[in-house]
C-alpha cells in the first residue's frame, strides 16, 4: 500500500476513534451508572466496553475508508459515506443518551435507529466494496446484542 494510502486509512480510522473517545469524554464515568442499574442476563462487565468498541471504530474506519477508495461513481460512494456519518453520529448520541442522562427508553429508540442505519451502510457497501461490508458485520452483531442489553434494562428497571 502506498504511503499515502495508509496515511488516508490512518485518518479515517483516527477519525472514528475520536469520535467514540468524545462521545466517551461527554459520558463521563459510566461505571457508576453501570453498576447500579438492574442488569439483564448475558451483560458483560463493563471493562469490556471500551475494549469492544474501540475495536469495532477502528473496523467502521477501515470500512470507510474502502468505499472512499473504490472505483466506483462518485454518487453511490458519496451516498453510502452519508449513510455512515450519519450511523456515526447516531453511535455517537448513544452512550451520552444512555449513560450520561440516564434516558433508557430513548437511548433504546437511538440504538434501534442505529441498526437500522448499519444495516443500510452494510448494504450499501457491500454493493461497492462486499469487504467494506464484511469487516462491519461484527459491529453487526454487538450492536444487536447492545440492543438487546439496552431494551431489557429498560424493562427491568
Amino acid at each position: 500500500m502506498k504511503k499515502k494510502n495508509i496515511i488516508e486509512l490512518l485518518i479515517f480510522i483516527l477519525f472514528a476513534e475520536l469520535v467514540g473517545a468524545l462521545s466517551a469524554l461527554l459520558t463521563g464515568d459510566f461505571s457508576q451508572s453501570y453498576s447500579v442499574i438492574v442488569k439483564p442476563p448475558l451483560s458483560p462487565p463493563g471493562i469490556l466496553f471500551p475494549i469492544v468498541w474501540t475495536i469495532l471504530y477502528a473496523l467502521m474506519g477501515a470500512s470507510a475508508f474502502i468505499i472512499f477508495k473504490a472505483k466506483k461513481p462518485q454518487m453511490y460512494k458519496s451516498a453510502a459515506l452519508k449513510v455512515y456519518a450519519l450511523q456515526l453520529f447516531v453511535n455517537f448520541l448513544w452512550s451520552i443518551i444512555y449513560f450520561r442522562f440516564e434516558l433508557l427508553l430513548l437511548a433504546a429508540a437511538d440504538i434501534i435507529l442505529l441498526d437500522v442505519l448499519v444495516f443500510v451502510m452494510i448494504v450499501r457497501f457491500f454493493k461497492i466494496r462486499p469487504t467494506a461490508a464484511l469487516i462491519n458485520i461484527p459491529y453487526i452483531i454487538w450492536l444487536l446484542f447492545a440492543t438487546y442489553l439496552n431494551i431489557a434494562t429498560v424493562i427491568l428497571n
